[in-house]
């Protein structure tokens, strides 16, 4: 995990990871960006084994973790640094055996909201690493929105091996085309 997270993706990436090792088989991520309202939201919600309420209300410490491999645990705690230095705010739902809901928003005109990023990558990456993962991914914006699951995209190539090129190449532009249409 990188020490800085500058964009959202990098943001949706750690969190993905946590959900994965927390057990996940069903990730929805969530991205809107409303100028209007300026305001700009991320959810993800997963159905791992979720925190009980000492856990959860510790997540947010940067010298908290419940991983063995390393002393501090810096990716909620970044998110939420990054929310609230953008005007926004940042909240966790867990219940044990159920699953977590990460919520961030930010004010969308901040200098200090973080970019997009290449989540393109981020999201072709965690498809391919993690077969037995369902990832649904949706982004609103004011002028439409796109949305779509591991799941799909696996069907489509089923017997086709994820890493070819051509068929990374194809699910990246899909899902880059996409974002950048309706933005």
């Amino acid at each position: 995990m990188s020490l800085v997270m500058k964009t959202l993706s990098d943001h949706i990436l750690d969190i993905i990871q946590n959900s994965i090792r927390a057990g996940a088989t069903l990730i929805e991520v969530m991205v809107e960006e409303n100028k209007i309202d300026d305001i700009c939201t991320l959810q993800i919600i997963d159905n791992g084994c979720g925190m009980d309420k000492k856990t959860m209300e510790q997540a947010t410490n940067p010298f908290f973790t419940t991983r063995k491999t390393r002393k501090v645990g810096l990716g909620l705690s970044l998110l939420k640094q990054n929310a609230e230095m953008a005007n926004g705010k940042f909240t966790i739902y867990s219940e044990v055996n159920k699953g977590t809901t990460i919520e961030a928003s930010f004010q969308f005109s901040n200098v200090d909201r973080p970019e997009l990023g290449d989540i393109w990558n981020t999201l072709y990456l965690t498809m391919q690493g993690n077969e037995n993962l369902e990832l649904i991914y949706e982004h609103k914006t004011n002028k439409n929105s796109f949305k779509f699951s591991s799941a799909e995209i696996k069907s489509n190539v089923e017997g086709v091996s994820m890493q070819q090129t051509e068929i990374r190449t194809a699910i990246i532009d899909f899902i880059k085309n996409n974002i950048k249409d309706i933005q």
